[in-house]
């Protein structure tokens, strides 16, 4: 009985302006048809047009119609996007992992905690780490983690070029994303070099903002795009862990050894018109929220060097908790830009209640799930992708790309929301008209949120990084897997 109501006032508040319309419509068709065509007609000339007025008002409407086309924001087109694939040789199975650790360290305490952490993390069989990560004891070297950028990076950009037949001369903004590894010269600099990008390209490096920089990059590139018309970007985002490999006993810096893999991404922006005849899809919103000015939320991811020397990054106990205050702030901009009246509504009377009648009511999480059709949930752990589902009342479909992706490729950080949407394609249910949420959360602390519609039926791909294991997925991922 409950859910029926709550469907007869979501359709009542969203269809409210038919409804009002709907009897003054009616009432002008009844006046019409008591009148006639006759008297329709005799009420036309009965009307006095002066000649300068028409000038007038149709001089005003073509101005009002030039600046509105002028001023408005230029439409940002994803016409599509490559992942990296993983290579086979850099497989991490569980045993794997667990006999290279013990091999390397001493403390038992320290292999019995990765253990189970892996054992509880949802991570599957085939996920990699980079070549150095394999050798005995692992060379985390600048010059290693530069082998791996180059690995992923160039892979990716490969990808996408074969895809589009973009042709790199035509690319007018590069923006790369990499929170750890800011090498001079800059990664950006090196795809410049590679593919021998134009000498006065708009070219940008982001570091330090986590896992949810690929957002980041896909705003800044937004914004770029608005300012710069008939013009393409190419947005690299990527994770390169080499160099933060942890040698210490520091659980919260032990963790991400366990959860960090391998992963990169490639898109291709635009903001010609004539390429939405080919775009997947088209930008319409980016929503950056930063839950800063408390020294716990800065430091829930970090990177420092511990007692003994080592150094790496941390993953907070306080992390699930900032993340749901930044997840809050971030829900509470984007809620007025996608949600439909009907759920504006119950959020904004749930509010002015706390705030007038009872602070300790219970705030009012709006269904997201009448805005958005799919979902691509930042896969940096099982708890993350628990909290989020909880939170947003989401339903299992809901985070199965997510889930699949932190199974089959691990945490790629700023690139796992792209490897969730390769997977939403890859099993065919990506339809035109459909609207995509992707949420990421990165240090400092950010929640970041980009909101896709898609403009055409997306057949699912015959390759790309899902392309050899997608008749596998979904998989059923136990709570505990016994090492």
């Amino acid at each position: 009985m409950k859910k029926h109501l709550k469907l007869a006032y979501q359709y009542l508040v969203n269809h409210m302006l038919s409804f009002l319309l709907a009897p003054v419509v009616v009432s002008i068709a009844l006046h019409l048809v008591q009148l006639g065509p006759e008297g329709i007609a005799a009420g036309w000339a009965s009307l006095e047009f002066d000649t300068l007025h028409v000038v007038g008002v149709a001089s005003a409407a073509a101005v009002l119609s030039v600046v509105y086309f002028v001023m408005r924001p230029r439409p940002v087109y994803l016409v599509d996007y490559a992942c990296f694939k993983l290579p086979s040789s850099c497989r991490v199975p569980f045993a794997t992992f667990m006999e290279h650790i013990r091999l390397i360290t001493s403390d038992e305490r320290s292999v019995e905690f990765q253990s189970r952490i892996l054992e509880r993390s949802g991570l599957g069989e085939e996920t990699c780490l980079p070549p150095a990560t394999h050798l005995l004891p692992p060379s985390p070297t600048l010059e290693a983690s530069r082998a791996e950028a180059e690995l992923v990076v160039f892979s990716a950009i490969d990808e996408l070029l074969k895809k589009t037949g973009l042709d790199p001369g035509d690319v007018g903004i590069l923006v790369v994303n990499c929170s750890i590894f800011a090498p001079t010269p800059s990664l950006s600099a090196m795809i410049i070099n590679r593919y021998k990008l134009h000498s006065n390209i708009c070219s940008f490096n982001l570091s330090g903002m986590g896992c949810s920089a690929g957002l980041i990059s896909i705003d800044l590139a937004k914004d770029l795009l608005r300012v710069h018309p008939d013009t393409n970007a190419l947005v690299v985002t990527t994770e390169i862990i080499t160099p933060n490999y942890y040698f210490g006993r520091n659980r919260a810096m032990l963790l991400p050894n366990c959860l960090f893999r391998m992963g990169c991404a490639a898109v291709f922006l635009t903001n010609r018109r004539r390429e939405s005849r080919r775009a997947k899809y088209r930008l319409l919103h980016v929503v950056r929220t930063h839950k800063g000015g408390e020294d716990s939320a800065y430091r829930c991811v970090y990177q420092e060097e511990d007692a003994e020397g080592h150094v790496g990054v941390a993953l907070s106990k306080d992390l699930m908790r900032i993340a749901g205050q930044a997840l809050k702030s971030n829900i509470t901009t984007l809620g007025p830009l996608v949600l439909p009246a009907s759920e504006q509504l119950l959020f904004l009377f749930s509010l002015v209640g706390r705030k007038l009648v009872n602070p300790g009511w219970k705030p009012y999480i709006p269904d997201f799930k009448q805005a958005f059709e799919h979902f691509c949930i930042h896969a940096g752990g099982r708890a993350v992708i628990d909290e989020l589902q909880r939170s947003l009342q989401l339903s299992a479909e809901h985070v199965e790309a997510s889930r699949m992706v932190l199974h089959r490729f691990g945490n790629t950080s700023s690139s796992s929301i792209w490897y969730e949407l390769s997977y939403i394609e890859a099993k065919g249910r990506m339809k035109r008209g459909d609207r995509v949420w992707q949420i990421g959360f990165g240090s400092g602390f950010k929640c970041n949120s980009a909101v896709w519609k898609c403009l055409r039926t997306v057949k699912a791909p015959a390759d790309g990084a899902w392309a050899d294991c997608i008749a596998r997925y979904p998989v059923e991922i136990p709570d505990v897997v016994n090492l």
